[in-house]
């Protein structure tokens, strides 16, 4: 059996590795666009302030690792078209500029996501950045050490992390969105204004509600204008998004309205012998019941999984995702699974929410620290959609806690209800995540 992967990042690399276990006498082939594979972008704004303990430790593997187990690894060689009724590759090496073809048996499609660019003029010029791949993180984390300011435009996640990164080297920073809140698609604004405070605390500069219409490069720095303000720095750094990797055949495939390919359960495309996993193909979310787009390292990488375990005949089925998250900032964790109040009502889902703020152990402790928490849930079910904390107490792995929830499909009933330990140190006789299942169920009753 011939397999051809397309893409090597965190899909494609567990594809391949799985594929590779379950079939070492397969002659599995991967073509890849750039030097490198398997980098962990998400590390990116922690390398640039500093950390980091060593940035190879970034890749968890390498185009050795994949050669040992058997692949046949095609680094710097770009897939140029793709003959679908006849299983034909069209491949350029882009080191010597030499094209051939590849016949296939099974097709991998795992071309990853690119960050979005706007067509904003002045877009191009060497001081705006991006966030995305080793060489913008190379790239980033040398001018970190030259520069005295910063433009962040994207107050997601990166364009968060990145610019609490900023702050926290001393560097003059701006945070720009066109949304209202700091990480508003991943919280609700209560939360939000929690981080808002920290960044102003911190002496960021918040542009929030603010569309950047132009970059204008100057002899020492660059100006960003919004439709409200100018802002200028040393650089500014582009972090408002990603899209699926599939102009080159998202044609021939069923899609979503963004290009993602939409895949099964069992992560086969609408294209009889063509798999797909990561950032190019759809997930299954599990509080909507709907395929989404969720451009995650943990959806890329069970996505991989399942392609090795179903490449041969379907065994394994996906069981979807909830698109869990958390990031720290200013030393503050924010966690959160499922839907939040305002993506539900973006949505038009009906949905009940409840907020409590508790500390997390004991009064009689000699220190103690509250936690902020939402619940959501659907109100004839009463099963629980979404949550979130946020505390200056580790409390990411609660995420983890109302993820499994949400997938088991718990009703606030059931997670008042929750056996939890109690001990001092780590909570109280009622747990802080019983306690907000409580203020739900008061709240439905």
């Amino acid at each position: 059996m011939k397999v051809s992967i397309i893409g090597c990042t965190h899909a494609g690399t567990f594809s391949a590795m799985n594929i590779l276990k379950a079939h070492p006498d397969w002659e599995v082939s991967v073509f890849e666009r750039n030097d490198n594979l398997s980098f962990l972008s998400c590390g990116i704004a922690l390398w640039v302030s500093d950390r980091v303990s060593d940035p190879n430790k970034m890749f968890y593997s390498s185009p050795d690792d994949l050669a040992k187990l058997g692949a046949k690894m095609h680094m710097l060689h770009d897939v140029t078209s793709i003959d679908f009724d006849n299983k034909k590759l069209h491949v350029k090496n882009l080191e010597n500029n030499e094209d051939f073809e590849q016949d296939y048996d099974k097709l991998v499609l795992t071309t990853g996501s690119s960050p979005i660019v706007p067509n904003i003029p002045g877009i191009n010029s060497s001081r705006v950045q991006l966030c995305k791949n080793w060489t913008n993180a190379t790239e980033l984390k040398e001018n970190a050490k030259n520069i005295n300011s910063a433009i962040v435009i994207g107050a997601g996640y990166i364009g968060a992390e990145l610019a609490e990164g900023y702050a926290t080297l001393g560097k003059k920073t701006t945070l720009i969105d066109a949304l209202p809140d700091v990480l508003a698609k991943n919280f609700d604004k209560n939360m939000s204004k929690v981080a808002e405070k920290d960044y102003i605390d911190n002496g960021v500069t918040l542009g929030l509600g603010e569309k950047v219409q132009a970059f204008e490069e100057v002899e020492d720095g660059v100006i960003v204008k919004t439709d409200k303000n100018e802002y200028k720095a040393d650089v500014a750094v582009m972090s408002v998004g990603f899209r699926p990797n599939t102009d080159m055949y998202k044609d021939e495939f069923e899609t979503l309205p963004n290009g993602a390919l939409i895949v099964d359960k069992y992560m086969h495309t609408s294209k009889p012998d063509v798999f797909s996993a990561g950032d190019a193909a759809s997930v299954f979310y599990n509080p909507t019941n709907d395929n989404q787009y969720i451009p995650l390292a943990t959806n890329a990488v069970r996505q991989g999984i399942l392609v090795g375990a179903n490449i041969e005949k379907d065994t394994a089925e996906y069981i979807g995702t909830q698109s869990s998250s958390a990031v720290e900032l200013f030393g503050r964790t924010y966690a959160a699974s499922g839907l939040t109040a305002g993506h539900a009502k973006a949505l038009g889902k009906k949905v009940e929410t409840v907020s409590l703020e508790d500390n997390y152990r004991p009064e009689f402790m000699l220190s103690t620290t509250p936690v902020l928490m939402n619940l959501v849930w659907d109100p004839e079910t009463r099963v629980i959609v979404g949550g979130a904390l946020t505390s200056m107490y580790d409390v990411s792995q609660s995420a983890n806690l109302l993820s499994l929830a949400i997938q088991k499909k718990v009703t606030i009933d059931e997670l008042s209800m929750v056996d939890f330990f109690f001990q001092p140190n780590f909570d109280k006789p009622v747990n802080y995540v019983s306690a907000l299942a409580i203020a739900a169920v008061e709240k439905a009753n």
